[in-house]
């Protein structure tokens, strides 16, 4: 494997390294070995690019003119496919994503989703005539005016950084904010690139800045309380979006927070190939690293032997078609870094501490090479108050309940902080409907169907976050309503 370049900081128009020259070394997870260095930046840094993006807000015609935020963003689309096996190797490098998952969500599924929010973006209502009505005495021509809240903050992680980056910013620039983006420590090329393109797209000066850092809080935290900052918007834990929601009360920061998930898929008895659906709901797919992945399998008490039967032989059969780099037909490799490696290992020993029954995997796997794999793991015999089942693992471990009726599926679908996706599996249609209405999620799938795209809202409720991404709803976020009377 090669190395990429060294990941630059994009502030006010420009191009640069951090103050100081000040660098960090970026691990790549299929080798545990260096793969770049990024620029490390300082507070200095930090303020020079909230203090740009304020005054390219509020200094110029970038909030106003619609035309010239397509033409730019455009410009942006078209580089990022010029540029796309940059995005690869980035992706394979820096995210230790397997190839199948690189022709998915990692690369082309951003790409692709890019292209979704250039084309939603003449459907964006600006203005809204709301007719005259008489009110306290007095006549009115009323007219509501959605406007972009000002300086944005994105905040993002390192699971699939560059969609979520495309979400983030695109949307913000669309909506006419100016952006500011901080990814994770574990892969600023994914955001680097964006700034370096940007820059070759001929962005004006400030709309859009990068800033990179070594210091997993440090960054955020100086957006979170800047009262220049207007909104963040954070994909990750659940505990870090509580931390910026509590540090952003005290400038009031409009927040929109996509959070963890424990998703769960519901496969009722009467399922269509009832073992196949079973056997295709392993947790493998970039090693289990997504917060809308589903990893509470439920499965009806009365074919519960069956499910775990089809279970055993999917895992034996998958159990030699992970950890290759190269193949492009795989969707897993290793988890991003020790620390989730360890962070796994340890809620698999808690399984079996719990009295799960382990029945696939559950161990590293050094042969595959030097990097961070952990096994496809499935756990069964799960009760759905165990810690395995409760607690966001962000690993490909899997672990199977058993229901016994529909009521007790959605009682236990419930059953959970997280409220991000689902699924639901019946032969029955309006009895998987019925379910799916009752599950508390921000998206449902029902018999394969796919409920996530770059076109729909995505979120979710309770501790799954706040607000929503992606869609025409994920561009207005960024609006602000306004409401301007004239005399009728």
């Amino acid at each position: 494997m090669t190395k990429l370049p060294e990941a630059k900081l994009y502030i006010d128009g420009k191009l640069r390294r951090a103050a100081g020259d000040r660098t960090f070394e970026v691990v790549g997870p299929w080798t545990g070995e260096i793969t770049t260095l990024a620029a490390d930046a300082s507070a200095e840094d930090m303020n020079e690019a909230i203090a740009a993006a304020r005054r390219a807000f509020d200094t110029t015609d970038w909030a106003s003119n619609r035309d010239l935020r397509l033409q730019c963003v455009t410009r942006l689309r078209d580089l990022l496919y010029a540029n796309r096996e940059r995005l690869v190797d980035i992706a394979r490098l820096e995210v230790g994503a397997a190839m199948g998952a690189i022709f998915s969500v990692q690369v082309d599924g951003a790409l692709s989703g890019l292209d979704a929010l250039i084309e939603l973006f003449p459907t964006v209502t600006w203005e809204e005539d709301r007719g005259t009505a008489e009110a306290y005495g007095v006549r009115s021509q009323r007219l509501v005016v959605h406007e972009p809240v000002g300086v944005a903050a994105a905040i993002t992680p390192w699971n699939v950084p560059l969609y979520i980056n495309v979400a983030k910013v695109i949307s913000g620039l669309l909506a006419g904010c100016t952006v500011i983006l901080k990814p994770a420590p574990d892969t600023p090329s994914a955001a680097a690139i964006l700034g370096e393109l940007a820059h070759e797209a001929g962005f004006p000066p400030g709309v859009f800045n990068v800033v990179t850092g070594a210091d997993p809080a440090m960054l955020g935290e100086m957006l979170t309380l800047d009262p220049r900052v207007d909104l963040i918007t954070f994909t990750g834990s659940t505990a870090v979006g509580k931390r910026i929601m509590e540090k952003g009360a005290s400038t009031l920061k409009r927040l929109f927070l996509e959070l963890g998930g424990k998703s769960a898929n519901i496969i009722l008895d009467d399922a269509p190939n009832f073992a196949q659906t079973v056997a295709s709901s392993i947790v493998c797919f970039h090693a289990g690293q997504g917060c809308a992945i589903a990893t509470r399998l439920l499965v009806p008490r009365s074919r519960y032997a069956e499910a775990i039967a089809a279970l055993e032989q999917a895992y034996q059969s998958f159990s030699d078609h992970w950890g290759d780099p190269e193949a492009p037909s795989q969707v897993m490799g290793p988890v991003i870094s020790k620390k989730q490696m360890d962070r796994v290992l340890g809620y698999i020993e808690l399984g079996q501490k719990e009295g799960a029954r382990l029945l696939a995997g559950g161990h590293a796997r050094p042969d595959k090479g030097g990097g961070f794999f952990v096994e496809p793991t499935c756990f069964v015999d799960v009760s759905n108050d165990m810690r395995i089942a409760q607690e966001e693992i962000f690993g490909p471990v899997l672990v199977v309940i058993p229901f016994e009726d529909d009521d007790d599926a959605i009682r236990i679908a419930n059953q959970s902080e997280y409220g991000l996706a689902g699924h639901v599996a019946s032969g029955d249609k309006a009895r998987a409907l019925r379910i799916a209405r009752a599950v508390r999620t921000g998206s449902v799938g029902v018999n394969g169907a796919m409920a996530v795209g770059p076109d729909l809202p995505f979120g979710g409720f309770k501790s799954s976050g706040v607000g929503r991404e992606w869609g025409r709803e994920g561009i207005e976020e960024y609006l602000e309503s306004k409401v301007i009377a004239v005399p009728a």
